[in-house]
């Protein structure tokens, strides 16, 4: 998503957390880094694979991979999605949500063409951008420039039909109104559209 480059790997393992056992359902749980070289200096390893901010992001992602995901018709299985910052410019978490699902669907996919799954368990598809007010402005997905000197950052995360999974929103500069939400949400939901359309043909139909 523009100069922001994420590797996102889906991994199946035939066993379930405690929690997910105790419930009969799969599990779907995702682990964000980044490379110390990422940004445009280089940070300590520690910082960028560990620590509260890691810890948030992967958090987010793996919630909203799950909301995807019909969990009681994955069977007993985990779908863990490594999401590896290879360039950080702005907007790593949403790259993270879109690349992440696409890996998902294909481990989903390539479960069904084994035979381990009858049907591809995805409610509908999900997808992630970060937009903001720049001098007034609504900027969708924010560089790191334009997010560095942002009034407003928001994140959003959708699903296909258009109900939220979450929203991350902060004011950075001056606070904003409930006028200027709307705007940016309004294009981070048409953002969000043209990101879906983007997932659909590179997955195809989900059968």
């Amino acid at each position: 998503m523009g100069e922001t480059t994420v590797l996102c790997i889906a991994s199946v393992e035939e066993s379930v957390p405690p929690h997910a056992q105790s419930k009969g359902t799969g599990w779907v749980t995702a682990e964000y880094a980044m490379l110390p070289r990422a940004g445009e200096s280089r940070s300590s390893r520690n910082r960028v694979t560990s620590g509260g901010r890691v810890q948030e992001i992967s958090r987010l992602v793996g919630r909203s991979l799950r909301a995807a995901v019909d969990l009681s018709k994955l069977g007993p299985r985990t779908i863990t999605i490594d999401c590896d910052v290879l360039r950080a410019d702005g907007g790593t978490r949403t790259a993270a949500v879109n690349g992440g699902f696409v890996a998902l669907v294909q481990a989903l996919q390539c479960l069904k063409k084994e035979g381990r799954l009858e049907e591809i368990p995805i409610r509908e598809h999900i997808a992630a951008v970060s937009v903001g007010l720049c001098k007034g402005r609504p900027v969708i997905d924010m560089c790191y420039v334009e997010d560095k000197d942002a009034d407003a950052d928001l994140n959003l995360v959708m699903t296909e039909s258009g109900r939220f999974v979450e929203i991350q929103g902060t004011a950075e500069g001056r606070p904003f109104s409930a006028g200027e939400m709307k705007r940016l949400i309004a294009g981070g939901q048409q953002a969000i559209r043209k990101i879906i359309a983007a997932q659909k043909k590179v997955l195809g139909r989900l059968q």
